[in-house]
């Protein structure tokens, strides 16, 4: 399905897009498969780089339908495990790119738990951005202290390797990244990048919102969510204390008796101070828990793309920490998620038991899907149902506008970003070179009272020569977290169209509720408690769109400060430099002609 460059000395095989070859070791494990080409050639290919053959060899996604059939995904997934040592497979590219909001619509729903649900979309092996840290961490690799996170060779396919195609970062390919990163918040948590059949989420065995809706009697459960209506509408309830979580030391380990390698973080809640250990592949699965359980009500975004060739590189490993810490710290300010029993096991187990038992407890969860508002309290009055329409209006309003402006500050920036790391510094190189060079003749011509104007006219060059480097660099100071901020928020919007599409799907099922009743279909009371259970499922956006803005101020508040200081200490340092310059005179020294003297 996509191109795979080897890497020397790992065993393993290039492909390319389209290639078919030969499966001779389905299950070498850690997400890797053993294949030959039409060379002959054999080596190791990531599993999710191919898609298996039926025996007649087409395409089994071309079937004309974009939405595949849950059973057969369910099966497919079965079957995989248990694929013949002679299947074929195939590199087959998966269409990406698609805006989000492009196939949402007040007279569609786009339910993602509907029968044409988030698991039928196919999904490319994207992933998202994240966002506004220091890239000044410490790579120094040995963390004793720290529990050292899962055994490799755990049980139900948790030692399959989860890194897929390699990304380029906003600056240096914005259309790949962002086609990556808006198909996997778009389509939510593809059955492809899963690896395990829908079934496994009891939230979703049913289609739409009438699981929650029409449930006859909602059980109690034990977890509660509060909302509570201040001073700006319904709100979550905050816990008393927060705490974020530190990713760090970055420690290449490998399996496969040394075959094949990974990178594991060091995670450090500030709470508790206590280290455990996670590799890419277990950030993986939290998304994937977190997009189940609360994806109706929450915006999920992804974490960092994706990666097999190359993701040892230093940059690389340093460019995907800072993005994990950016989507951990925002997962630890949400006061649903951070209080949530998943996300807290994933930062406080102690053993490689406890760490099974919770995650299999996890995997088990019912109250998942839009059962997730069964578990959710508004402390205020129902809402009308005309209150609600408009409540959810202005949600998708709001946020498609924002949606936009963001994209196109992003591609703005990206322009800037290019220019100023290519064509710009270039411009001021030759100015200076031209410079040096018309200094050259000067001093060509054998007249002796033009030394001190050489000199300057020279050292002005190389003033020239030091702008270049400086603005070259200088998007790294300030831009590059404008940019980080606005992926990360892009990621976040790219959730709201299914969201938006779930709570209109059910204020359409309410609406739809006279007539149920007329036929019989169903009770009075079954009408009275579906226009309560749609106003909770109101209150909740509500209260999630409060937190949302609430840590949009802070944050668009905080990175254009930054980017503003640190555009201005910039023309601050041309400014002196180029002042400096101006200001020598004749019969200055040469060591203090001339020079620029930089903050």
């Amino acid at each position: 399905m996509y191109d795979f460059a080897a890497e020397p000395g790992n065993n393993e095989l290039t492909v390319n897009e389209g290639e078919i070859i030969t499966i001779t070791n389905p299950d070498v494990g850690g997400g890797w498969l053993e294949g030959r080409n039409v060379k002959g050639e054999r080596g190791l290919v990531p599993t999710d780089y191919v898609e298996i053959l039926p025996s007649d060899g087409k395409d089994q996604f071309s079937c004309g339908n974009s939405v595949a059939d849950q059973a057969f995904l369910d099966s497919l997934s079965a079957s995989t495990t248990q694929a013949s040592s002679s299947a074929a497979s195939s590199n087959h590219q998966v269409g990406s790119g698609n805006d989000p909001w492009s196939a949402w619509s007040a007279s569609k729903s786009g339910n993602w738990e509907s029968s044409e649900g988030w698991g039928a979309k196919p999904d490319g092996a994207g992933a998202q951005r994240n966002t506004n840290t220091p890239d000044n961490w410490d790579t120094a690799f040995g963390h004793p202290q720290a529990y050292q996170g899962p055994a490799t060779g755990d049980d139900d396919d948790w030692d399959e390797d989860w890194d897929g195609p390699k990304s380029s970062s906003y600056f240096k390919d914005s259309e790949s990244a962002d086609a990556g990163g808006v198909q996997r918040g778009n389509s939510r948590a593809s059955a492809s990048s899963m690896k395990i059949p829908l079934n496994k989420f009891p939230g979703f065995a049913k289609p739409g919102t009438e699981q929650y809706l029409l449930a006859k009697q909602l059980a109690k459960p034990k977890e509660k969510i509060p909302i509570i209506v201040g001073d700006y509408g319904p709100m979550w309830v905050y816990p008393t204390s927060t705490f974020d979580c530190v990713v760090a030391d970055p420690r290449k380990g490998s399996k496969m008796y040394g075959l094949k390698s990974y990178i594991e973080y060091q995670l450090t809640p500030t709470n508790t101070n206590r280290s455990v250990n996670h590799r890419y592949k277990h950030f993986d699965w939290l998304y994937e828990r977190l997009l189940v359980k609360f994806g109706s009500a929450i915006p999920i975004p992804s974490l960092p793309d994706k990666q097999v060739t190359g993701r040892f590189e230093e940059e690389f490993i340093k460019m995907r920490m800072e993005r994990l810490q950016a989507w951990m710290t925002r997962m630890c300010r949400h006061p649903v998620i951070s209080e949530s029993e998943v996300f807290q096991q994933f930062l406080n187990f102690r053993d490689e038991k406890e760490w099974k038992t919770g995650k299999r407890k996890a995997e088990r969860d019912e109250l998942a899907g839009v059962m997730i508002f069964s578990t959710m309290e508004p402390e205020a009055p129902d809402l009308d149902l005309v209150e609600i329409e408009q409540k959810c209006e202005a949600v998708g309003k709001f946020t498609k506008a924002m949606d936009d402006g963001v994209k196109e500050l992003l591609t703005v920036g990206q322009e800037h970003w290019k220019r100023c790391t290519g064509p710009l510094p270039k411009e001021y190189q030759k100015i200076g070179k031209a410079l040096q060079s018309l200094a050259t003749v000067f001093s060509s011509s054998g007249y002796q009272g033009e030394t001190d104007l050489n000199d300057a006219i020279t050292e002005a060059g190389k003033t020239y020569e030091e702008i270049a480097s400086l603005v070259a660099e200088q998007p790294k100071k300030d831009l590059h977290f404008l940019m980080e901020c606005n992926h990360e928020y892009k990621g976040f919007l790219g959730c709201f169209p299914d969201i938006i599409g779930t709570h209109k799907g059910a204020i359409e099922k309410v609406k739809e509720s006279d007539k149920l009743v007329a036929t019989s279909k169903i009770t009075p009371q079954d009408k009275q408690n579906m226009v309560k259970r749609v106003s909770t499922m109101s209150y909740a956006l509500q209260a999630e769109m409060n937190h949302f803005h609430s840590n949009r101020i802070y944050d668009y508040n905080s990175v254009i400060r930054l980017y503003l200081e640190q555009q201005v200490q910039f023309y601050e340092t041309l400014s002196l430099g180029l002042r400096q310059q101006l200001e020598q005179e004749p019969g200055t020294t040469q060591e203090t002609k001339g020079s620029l003297c930089f903050l």
